[in-house]
């Protein structure tokens, strides 16, 4: 923890004497170039700002031209003025160009410190993907209901060629069958019947009605006395 500490402090010292040099650089050379007073004190305010404004807006939204642009534009003013008045620029004779420069200084800060606070932070130059519309998602077509396949009806052998029909006058069928059958399988049964004796003549013998069915022999047997 105490490297950590010494560590910071260091970071911390060192930022504000390479503030403070940048800061007298900044008020002299805009003294120099005819801002006196207060004005010369705000300049190197405006340079800075613009140049933390810049970053901030590179940390929090990302890279982009805008924020790039002004960036480099403020880095580009503090370290003119530490060059400038490191002996390279007679500062008793500042050039015409220079004074131009330093006096449109703070139209030129508002400009770049108003398009990083309210340009929309999207303002890069590469596309996103996202731009493209999402394309429609194609309708769901529900399955069309298979139908049932009845099954065949089980085969005669050649020798009893005539199926055994249901007596014609059968004993009366108890009150109520031994087996509960559905009334909608009996329902059914009855137009297998119908249709097996539209279709051959005769009345549906109990083997080929449980084959139809596909139910056990003693449902039929309950079936076939319903049918009866």
């Amino acid at each position: 923890m105490t490297r950590t500490a010494l560590r910071v402090d260091a970071v911390l010292v060192q930022a504000v004497i390479a503030g403070a040099l940048s800061f007298a650089h900044l008020h002299d050379l805009a003294a120099a170039a005819g801002q006196d007073g207060w004005k010369a004190w705000a300049y190197p305010v405006s340079v800075d700002l613009l140049l933390v404004a810049a970053w901030r807006r590179l940390r929090s939204d990302g890279p982009s031209r805008l924020a790039w642009c002004w960036f480099l534009i403020a880095l580009i003013a503090s370290l003119g003025a530490n060059v400038a008045t490191a002996g390279l620029l007679d500062l008793s004779n500042v050039p015409a160009w220079l004074r131009i420069l330093v006096a449109a200084w703070p139209a030129l800060a508002f400009m770049g410190g108003t398009l990083l606070v309210h340009s929309p932070a999207n303002c890069s130059s590469t596309p996103t993907a996202s731009a493209a519309p999402d394309p429609e998602p194609m309708p769901e077509v529900e399955p069309e209901p298979t139908p049932a396949v009845e099954p065949d009806p089980a085969p005669v052998d050649s020798a009893d060629h005539a199926p055994a029909l249901l007596p014609a006058d059968p004993a009366p069928a108890p009150a109520s069958p031994a087996v509960p059958v559905p009334a909608a399988l009996v329902d059914h049964a009855r137009k297998v019947a119908a249709d097996h004796e539209e279709r051959t003549g005769a009345r549906i013998d109990i083997d080929t009605l449980r084959a139809r069915l596909g139910v056990p022999p003693h449902m039929a047997d309950a079936i076939a006395a319903q049918l009866a």
